[in-house]
């Protein structure tokens, strides 16, 4: 029954890796409805997750010297096609690979230059090496709170690439889409303020992604025309030391004893 309420009052918000916080709105009415007492304890244990509003997006000179960036290249073209994943080909342009040996020891040695930039101690969520390829788009989106902090590094590209990012902003669980178009609206806001920043190879720049809308606009052709239009970028995701249970949402009934909150629903990350 607990299941069948919360399908009826479904959540969807329009933007790529919204699904954690359509799972913490649906979590926050089914406790409001069977234990209202308790929904502000429950948002309370988030407030790790949610970033200071005074935080502003740091940018790094030199992430990797040389010979890093050689070794992760070559690694790049070292990938067997059966270890690419193609999941975001249609709607991103980009081939992804999730967690190489080598990117983790790179997010390992990088903890606390990224503590220093966080303000607060982190530690390793996930990486994913990106290559974006011709058409490749990064549609307007904040990501979930196990990419609370990203290191984005760049590896090589054709020419610079802008992204986006917002001023930091609460997280946007009562956005109501608009009629239209809802990413033009977000973009052109004027409760959103973006900048621009351009990576070089070996560059980078520390953001919170769950907290701060991103966009990379559709990437233009080369400007040579020997050259077809890439970027191959590296995302280090970080969180706050010991939230890496809490920030699953099939963990909330265990955390919280709250068996509302093992329903289907909330099984899948």
């Amino acid at each position: 029954m607990a299941d069948q309420n919360l399908k009826a009052s479904q959540v969807s918000y329009p933007w790529y890796d919204s699904r954690w916080l359509q799972k913490y709105k649906l979590a926050c009415r089914a406790i409001s409805s069977h234990h209202p007492g308790r929904l502000q304890e429950f948002k309370n244990a988030f407030n790790a997750l949610r970033t200071r509003s005074d935080f502003k997006t740091l940018e790094y000179k030199s992430i990797f010297d040389e010979s890093t960036l050689t070794r992760i290249r070559e690694i790049i073209k070292s990938i067997r096609p059966t270890e690419i994943e193609l999941h975001e080909l249609r709607d991103f342009r980009r081939f992804i690979l999730h967690d190489h040996p080598y990117m983790t020891m790179l997010q390992n040695n990088l903890i606390d230059l990224v503590s220093e930039g966080a303000g607060e101690e982190v530690e390793p969520a996930y990486n994913f090496l990106c290559l974006y390829r011709s058409g490749g788009v990064c549609k307007v989106h904040m990501d979930a709170p196990v990419a609370k902090w990203t290191l984005d590094v760049c590896v090589e590209q054709d020419e610079p690439w802008p992204i986006y990012l917002s001023q930091v902003l609460d997280w946007p669980e009562n956005y109501i889409q608009p009629r239209g178009d809802w990413e033009k609206q977000i973009k052109m806001s004027c409760a959103n303020e973006f900048d621009s920043y351009s990576l070089d190879a070996g560059t980078g720049i520390l953001f919170s992604g769950s907290s701060q809308w991103h966009y990379r606009d559709k990437k233009p052709m080369s400007s040579s025309p020997k050259l077809s239009p890439f970027c191959d970028l590296i995302f280090f995701h970080y969180i706050p030391v010991g939230m890496s249970e809490i920030v699953k949402p099939m963990n909330w009934h265990r955390i919280f004893d709250l068996p509302e909150l093992s329903a289907p629903s909330f099984e899948c990350d």
